[in-house]
């Protein structure tokens, strides 16, 4: 009995042990399994507005951008601006009726591959990430211009000087991404409160000064679609899209919002709303303000030369701080973009999974992160060797106009698509979930398809290109599933 006894305390001995490794290892399997989460919980709607306000890049757009939309469609510009917010409103309401469906870090890339297959989804959100390497020239120069206008003026037009800076500035935001999201966004709404201070003073004080000496008579036919020729109107319009890129942002960070499947929505909503007005009524300063060889000679100093027209000289240097502000914000939003997209991506395996790795303590990819980084630093010192910063800008905007028009146009499809059983439902449901998406999206993908032709060989080459060079981690990526 006793010996009966002793056998089964000696099994009991050895089976405990062997019981707990096969669940040690049991939990060790689960865990590898898990798909990593980003960190929950960590923006509310107010830090999701302003992401979303930040993304676009209120003054770095209208510092960028203006003197060439006006360039191309004179007075017209804000009638061309009004439409265009229009047309984003449809993309708008596709992100946010497809993000109450699907909430997904990869957005565009994610729904799109949901509605028409993970082809035309890769492509989606491939669009994206070389879209956001590219903008990584024309945003980071207009920094490093602000920088030197303020301390060293006189090697603003020098391109090594310039590219340098914005490596530099590259680096410091990338390391306060890598940081967290939460100290993305801390970092974001102290700088888009300063900012936005500024540009109020600068409206504010344009609509008391400027109206009893206008450049260019005010005019109601300023906001009138119905003045343009179809060549004139297409032009426009794709460089007047750049103007609402970035807003997006706010559905790339859904997993990271306290309610994933509304926040962001809402967010992107508000920021529609904030920016139609806002650009409008820059633009419309812009042509108060000052004149076309005014326009000329400030080119991607808008904001600085009327800034100088009311408060002299010295007073305009402190709009370039507003500009320096928007563009840092803008370059955070885009890596963060990127890097979510990415890091969808390889949690999906439509890259490689290493882009799905998070760092343990930030809980964000850091490794998508660092590539973005790498890939910054390296198209930025390529455009060094364009002959001026004039032609490495005007290059990025057409380029990236054409990409915006693809993946946004893409996802008004897609939205349409999925939601195309409410077409004899409720009026303001097949508007909102079919009518105007699908129409904004064919709107998109005529602009970009109209405005080819006139491209020179360098933009194709980055806009068209960009894109089809996608194939290549398309079939490398299923070449090392299958093997």
């Amino acid at each position: 009995m006793s010996g009966r006894l002793l056998g089964a305390n000696q099994q009991n001995e050895f089976i405990i042990p062997i019981r707990l490794v096969f669940l040690l290892i049991f939990l060790i399997i689960t865990t590898m399994s898990q798909p990593q989460q980003l960190a929950k919980n960590s923006l509310g709607l107010t830090e999701s507005i302003i992401m979303g306000i930040a993304g676009t890049a209120p003054a770095y757009s209208i510092e960028i951008t203006t003197s060439t939309i006006i360039a191309t469609a004179g007075v017209l510009s804000p009638a061309s601006v009004l439409v265009c917010g229009l047309i984003m409103f449809g993309i708008a309401f596709a992100f946010i009726n497809l993000n109450k469906a699907v909430s997904h870090a990869g957005s565009s890339y994610a729904w799109v591959s949901m509605v028409f297959g993970k082809t035309a989804g890769f492509f989606a959100g491939w669009a994206l990430l070389v879209l956001c390497c590219v903008f990584m020239v024309s945003a980071m120069v207009p920094a490093a211009n602000a920088t030197l206008l303020i301390f060293k003026p006189e090697l603003m037009n020098n391109v090594h000087w310039v590219t340098g800076i914005a490596a530099l500035w590259l680096t410091v935001i990338s390391a306060i991404v890598v940081k967290g999201v939460k100290l993305t966004s801390y970092v974001q709404v102290i700088m888009t409160i300063i900012e936005g201070i500024i540009l109020l003073a600068i409206i504010v004080m344009s609509f008391i000064e400027f109206p009893g000496i206008a450049a260019h008579p005010f005019s109601w036919s300023w906001f009138s679609p119905f003045g343009f020729s179809p060549t004139l109107f297409a032009n426009g319009a794709l460089i007047a899209i750049f103007f609402y890129y970035g807003w997006d942002v706010t559905m790339n960070l859904s997993e990271e919002t306290k309610d994933p499947n509304l926040t962001p929505g809402r967010a992107a909503f508000w920021t529609m709303i904030f920016l139609i007005i806002f650009f409008l009524i820059f633009i419309t300063i812009t042509l108060l303000a000052l004149s076309d060889a005014e326009i000329q000679h400030y080119n991607t100093n808008i904001i600085f030369g009327i800034a100088e027209k009311l408060f002299g000289k010295t007073w305009g240097y402190v709009a370039i701080v507003a500009v320096l502000l928007s563009t840092i914000g803008t370059v955070e939003t885009q890596i963060l973009q990127f890097t979510r997209t990415l890091f969808a991506k390889g949690r999906d395996k439509a890259l490689h999974p290493r882009y799905s790795r998070l760092h343990p303590e930030w809980k964000t990819p850091h490794i998508a992160i660092f590539l973005i980084w790498i890939f910054g630093l390296v198209l930025l010192f390529i455009s060094s060797y364009l002959p001026t910063i004039n032609v490495i800008l005007q290059d990025s905007i057409m380029a990236l106009g054409f990409q915006i028009c693809f993946y946004l146009g893409l996802t008004g499809f897609a939205c349409a698509w999925h939601y195309r059983d409410m077409i004899t439902g409720n009026i303001w449901q097949s508007i909102t979930h079919i009518v105007w998406p699908a129409f904004s999206g064919l709107f998109l993908f005529f602009i970009a398809l109209y405005s080819v032709p006139n491209f020179d060989l360098v933009t194709n080459l980055v806009g068209i290109g960009g894109i089809l060079i996608g194939v290549v981690p398309l079939l490398l990526n299923r070449t090392r599933q299958s093997t």
